[in-house]
């Protein structure tokens, strides 16, 4: 089985590679089925992936050009100065979980299978999914359930959790759905326990700060006509991303100078969010949630002395 089937690979990488001489980043390696592609377009040029997962390091490409960093990419800026590639000819992120990670059942992303309660993309640090389920109260755990997985009977789902711990510890991802399973709507529960499984992992992972913190680097990290490629698979990320690109600020207000004229670092590519087309989601039935978005770096505008 293929480590991690790439959405919208060839498209994206597309979108990113516009001088093959450049330095391209791509911020979420897993597989490494984007950076291969990316590769093909380069000649002169040299990529650097990013991955804090320990087993994307089983899928390294072997190649003088290429540069691995066994970090979190919210260490974009600091990784690229490190190595003498800053700023770059393009970014690319292709967020959310591999179909390794989810198709692991020790990793426990999927409420698909038995495993262990962890979540963490990184497994060697921070807290699990076990630690947020077993210790987090009432209020911050129904707070997680609205927040990043937009479900309204969070309480609810909550108290359920609270109520079966007393007894013992929830360790693995069947204890859990058989706790909540009986308070899904009926005819939607794997729908319900997607979200559910969502909000947990971006919680673990702390995935929206990280994502906060890498989109406001990448205005320094690119060079004028660089672009950012972002691929996004809930509409939490995307609206971040939607805001950051149109504005060059996470919530998405338009800065204007004196006279009225926008100031954003950033020209949109991609009007619209681009989606996966029939085909591709039939073979990859995960790329049905995905949404690519591109913006291109642009001179700081210079309006003149208006007097």
């Amino acid at each position: 089985m293929e480590y991690h089937n790439p959405v919208l690979r060839q498209l994206s990488v597309d979108y990113l590679v516009s001088d093959p001489n450049g330095v391209y980043v791509d911020v979420t390696y897993g597989g490494g089925g984007h950076s291969r592609t990316i590769m093909e377009k380069l000649e002169q040029g040299r990529l650097i992936a990013f991955d804090q997962d320990a087993d994307a390091q089983s899928q390294l490409i072997e190649d003088e050009r290429f540069t691995f960093v066994a970090s979190n990419f919210k260490n974009l800026g600091r990784f690229l100065k490190y190595h003498q590639a800053y700023p770059v000819n393009g970014i690319l992120a292709d967020l959310g979980v591999s179909s390794h990670q989810f198709d692991t059942p020790g990793r426990g992303f999927s409420y698909r299978e038995d495993g262990a309660l962890d979540m963490r993309m990184n497994t060697q640090s921070g807290k699990s999914a076990q630690d947020v389920i077993n210790q987090y109260d009432e209020k911050a755990l129904s707070d997680i359930f609205y927040r990043y997985g937009e479900l309204s009977d969070g309480r609810a789902l909550a108290r359920r959790i609270l109520k079966a711990r007393e007894g013992q510890p929830l360790l693995t991802t069947q204890q859990l759905v058989e706790v909540l399973r009986p308070a899904l709507p009926r005819g939607k529960e794997n729908k319900s326990l997607s979200k559910i499984f969502q909000a947990i992992r971006i919680e673990v992972n702390q995935e929206m700060s990280v994502l906060e913190e890498f989109l406001t680097q990448t205005t320094d990290a690119l060079k004028i006509g660089g672009r950012l490629v972002v691929i996004s698979y809930h509409s939490l990320e995307d609206r971040l991303v939607k805001n950051f690109m149109r504005s060059g600020r996470l919530d998405g207000e338009i800065e204007k100078d004196f006279y009225g004229n926008p100031l954003t670092p950033f020209k949109l590519i991609t009007r619209k969010a681009v989606q996966p087309g029939e085909e591709e989601i039939n073979d990859n039935p995960r790329a049905r949630s995905a949404k690519l978005r591109v913006a291109e770096k642009t001179e700081p505008v210079n309006h003149g002395n208006h007097i």
